[in-house]
């Protein structure tokens, strides 16, 4: 079959969250369907991945998101009372691409990715191709967390987006054949924002790369000799992020190393900023940038902390840890939408506090494979038996039930 598939960011590599799944999305429907991808980039260095779309798709149309652009469609936004996010997504060309793959490809489905893909086909499918609409989170209520510790003008401007884009992502839940989201809490969450949508909202279950994730393999230790790391990994431009490493850092870490000096906090992912490069000032902390694999640096860790105070779907990063044995000291919003299982040995905190209590435990512990938890990911969270469930929903499941 056909499908017109629209990512707000190119889906290669999958070096972070949302790249992995829209990568293993394409990898798998590209198997025995035709896919005419619509996609954006926002990082130069990605220009040099556009060739290998075409392994996977039969037509690609590639968009620069191009920041003196966007935001002169964000200012455009504000002034007609849309939501910002959505707004500097607006493109022209895209939108012509997507009208030329409807009126001659004729898909049999339509897969948008992230919110802001929505307005791409919003209002030219009213009798045509089936049409999911993955939203992935709520992302009306991230914002209204952001809004909760900003000063007068970020709180009205954060409340101002989560009010128009939950708007917006209503009206297009009401447009669309089926909408997704990453887990279980999500859809029920939007189920309570948009009840008059509610019997086509699902959610399905994110993946893993059990064999990519594998604690068995050999890697060089990337660590200090005489340092014992708990290491976060992500994308450390984003704020989330930025937050939970620099809470550890100030509030935890000091405390941590009057009992364990030789500890080392260990932040890894790329596009740190400024203010995460400045952490590594303190004694005990790396700072590592982009790194060309993050394996090594999990698989020698003595656990992985997640101290995520805002958290939407399910974290990646929760999973990939967990595959390749690793402990887990994490809040409860960064283990959300991930199916309870007592034999991963989670540490959930919930303050500093715990943290401290719980970074202390771990490195009593020796360093161990913890099998149970590697077992649980390979029956749980495994991606191809996962996207076949979501291959269904695609083309032609109509279900309100978990896939």
């Amino acid at each position: 079959m056909t499908l017109l598939y629209l990512t707000h960011r190119i889906p290669y590599p999958p070096n972070k969250g949302d790249k992995i799944s829209t990568f293993n999305m394409m990898r798998h429907l590209s198997k025995s369907h035709d896919i005419h991808l619509g996609t954006f980039i926002d990082a130069d260095e990605d220009w040099q991945y556009v060739e290998k779309l075409h392994d996977y798709c039969k037509s690609v149309c590639v968009e620069k998101l191009d920041k003196k652009r966007g935001m002169m469609g964000a200012i455009k936004g504000l002034l007609r009372h849309e939501p910002l996010s959505v707004a500097y997504y607006k493109n022209k060309r895209m939108s012509q691409w997507v009208d030329h793959i409807l009126a001659h490809e004729k898909p049999d489905a339509i897969l948008m990715y992230s919110g802001c893909t929505g307005q791409f086909v919003y209002g030219k499918t009213a009798a045509g191709p089936r049409t999911i609409f993955n939203a992935e989170d709520v992302d009306s209520e991230k914002f209204r967390s952001y809004a909760e510790d900003k000063n007068r003008f970020k709180k009205w401007f954060f409340q101002r987006e989560a009010r128009l884009l939950r708007d917006y992502e209503c009206r297009m839940a009401k447009a669309f054949d089926q909408t997704v989201f990453i887990s279980e809490a999500e859809a029920a969450l939007f189920r309570t924002l948009c009840p008059e949508s509610a019997e086509k909202i699902t959610h399905r279950t994110q993946g893993v790369d059990v064999d990519y994730f594998d604690p068995d393999l050999d890697f060089a230790d990337p660590y200090p000799e005489g340092t014992r790391a708990i290491v976060f990994v992500g994308a450390m431009d984003y704020w989330p992020n930025i937050k939970a490493v620099t809470w550890y850092v100030d509030e935890v870490l000091p405390q941590v190393q009057k009992r364990h000096p030789d500890i080392l906090f260990a932040i890894v992912g790329m596009s740190p900023t400024d203010a995460v490069r400045r952490l590594a000032e303190h004694p005990g902390v790396l700072v590592t940038g982009s790194v060309p694999d993050v394996r090594p640096y999990v698989q020698h860790a003595w656990g992985v902390c997640l101290p995520l105070t805002i958290a939407r779907g399910i974290q990646n990063k929760a999973l990939e840890a967990m595959a390749m044995g690793k402990r887990i000291i994490a809040t409860k919003d960064a283990l959300a939408g991930i199916r309870p299982c007592p034999e991963t040995k989670a540490l959930v905190a919930q303050n500093s506090a715990d943290l401290i209590a719980h970074s202390c435990a771990l490195l009593d512990e020796d360093k161990a494979q913890i099998k149970e938890a590697r077992r649980f990911i390979i029956d749980h969270y495994g991606w191809d038996a996962n996207l076949s469930n979501y291959e269904t929903l695609v083309f032609g499941q109509n279900s309100s039930e978990r896939i």
